[in-house]
């Protein structure tokens, strides 16, 4: 009796063993009983039925210097529009592109400026036609294939925030002029449509706004400051104003008693584009060096330039230590090194072509300068092929559209620490959610998110985030960002998104697409 009440009772505890591998796993089994005690997913107070998009490039889901048909489904607002359909949100449409080339044609030509998407060619980004070795056919043509709308999504890359409001931007007669955005053309509904009022004639319920702003001063940083684009004012003392224009499309959005999330600006130098390319690239011998800052070369420009400083101080025109300043910082100087710093122009020094037309604007680079990213295919290039003597960013200083300098980055974060502040009042003055994107690319850019088993940074290629124009995020980018609304907006409306796990997942994204993906 005693030995088959033992048998009994191991018999009992393998019966249970065995139940417990029925569901896979041990870690199955615990996260089967923590799913168990999930709470029920709430929209709180937000009406998720007839969500719309708006917005720029991010809302667009644009990624490796492209707009393409996967990235357009790993589009933060896609991703949210899933969520949000498990809390009785209704359809999402998008003006999908035709294929997974990126680019855009009319009647079969290549728009210029529109290209094929980037991917990793194994040392850095490369154009997709390189890496495949072989020319692609763009596909979406804005004069022969557009979609029809009405579209949740109405993310349109390159949107300034004054273009939300203009109504000629889908006319393609206003391509000529530039007036017109190419992305806009194919998805308006009507050549005089505005991307505000195509996206209010859907009567959202809920809505985001995303990086209005960013492309205000987005255009002034990627051309180096040289005044081709320049930022939109906050207070509209030249033409029309960020605030007026920011406060015009929240109010519109709300006039229907919608509710939304908006995002501020961030800092977008502290993107990999203006980071990457260091200022101190040139490698050079002792010979080379010595040249350089020889008399028949550098040499004889910071012999002119203390002479000129001469001048101005015995004309009582600047000061003695101003003088010594400006001499310290002007004097070109190379070494036998690997990291030389290159020579740029820099037009807020004091001009002293007056007193020798030879001494133009030109210093070298220090940290505290950042190039942009297409810079590291042209520093060292020779102006004059086969002629060392022509080296571009050595013997022929960079160009202003190369280089941000501390003068033009102060003018582009006044600019965004200005319509940061609109945002967040307007915000607040409508009850809408807010995402801190400064923070965010903030902390990204120091010590990293946090996402699932990921740590996302912004350095360029490996870092995760960021794709490989150096500007736009990668898939997984995109999807930190889906959950970084609906913390919001579990915040602001008691909805319980993140309390509930529905979010996107990180590893259902990926941060690079093959050159294969067509």
């Amino acid at each position: 009796m005693k030995i088959n009440s033992i048998k009994t009772k191991y018999i009992w505890l393998l019966a249970i063993l065995l139940a417990f591998t029925a569901c896979n796993e041990e870690s199955d089994f615990i996260d089967t009983v923590k799913e168990a005690e999930l709470p029920e997913l709430t929209a709180g107070s937000a009406d998720f039925s007839n969500y719309v998009a708006l917005g720029a490039s991010f809302t667009a889901g644009f990624t490796d210097g492209a707009l393409f048909k996967v990235a357009q489904e790993n589009s933060f607002p896609n991703t949210l529009s899933k969520m949000f359909a498990k809390a009785s949100g209704g359809a999402f449409t998008q003006p999908l592109m035709s294929d997974n080339f990126g680019g855009l044609a009319a009647n079969g030509t290549r728009l210029p400026g529109f290209n094929p998407r980037l991917v990793f060619g194994g040392a850095g980004p490369v154009p997709l036609e390189t890496a495949l070795g072989q020319s692609v056919t763009v596909s979406t043509d804005i004069v022969l294939n557009n979609p029809s709308g009405p579209f949740n999504n109405m993310g349109v890359p390159g949107a300034k925030s004054t273009h939300l409001l203009f109504n000629g931007l889908g006319n393609p007669a206003n391509l000529t002029t530039k007036t017109a955005n190419p992305y806009f053309v194919r998805m308006a509904s009507s050549t005089s449509a505005t991307m505000l009022g195509d996206a209010m004639a859907q009567n959202p319920t809920f809505f985001t706004l995303s990086e209005i702003g960013g492309n205000d001063v987005l255009g002034y940083a990627t051309s180096g400051g040289d005044g081709s684009n320049s930022i939109t004012p906050s207070d509209g003392s030249v033409g029309v104003g960020f605030n007026a224009t920011f406060t015009a499309i929240v109010n519109t959005l709300t006039s229907g008693g919608a509710k939304g999330v908006v995002t501020n600006v961030p800092y977008i130098t502290s993107l990999p584009h203006f980071t990457t390319v260091p200022h101190n690239p040139i490698p050079l011998d002792a010979a080379t060096a010595g040249f350089l800052n020889g008399a028949s070369a550098y040499g004889a420009y910071n012999a002119g330039i203390k002479q000129a400083f001469a001048y101005l101080v015995a004309n009582n025109l600047i000061t003695q230590e101003d003088a010594d300043a400006e001499i310290t910082m002007r004097t070109i100087s190379f070494e036998a090194s690997p990291n030389n710093a290159v020579v740029i122009i820099d037009e807020d020094l004091t001009d002293l072509t007056g007193i020798n037309p030879d001494l133009a604007s030109i210093r070298q680079a220090t940290e505290d300068d950042l190039f942009v990213l297409p810079a590291s295919s042209f520093i060292g290039t020779e102006a004059i092929p086969g002629n060392s003597q022509t080296i571009n960013g050595v013997a022929i200083p960079l160009a202003d559209k190369w280089v941000l300098t501390p003068n033009e980055l102060k003018v582009i974060k006044d600019a965004t620490d200005a319509y940061n502040v609109t945002i967040a009042s307007v915000a607040s003055e409508n009850g809408l959610a807010l995402v801190d994107l400064n923070a965010i690319l903030a902390q990204a850019s120091t010590t990293g998110i946090q996402f699932n088993d990921y740590t996302l940074t912004t350095k360029l290629v490996t870092g995760g985030l960021v794709g490989l124009d150096g500007i736009h995020l990668t898939a997984r980018g995109y999807a930190l960002m889906a959950n970084k609304f609906l913390e919001a907006i579990d915040v602001t409306y008691g909805s319980n998104f993140i309390a509930s796990k529905t979010v996107a997942k990180a590893g259902d994204f990926p941060t690079n697409y093959s050159p294969k993906l067509q």
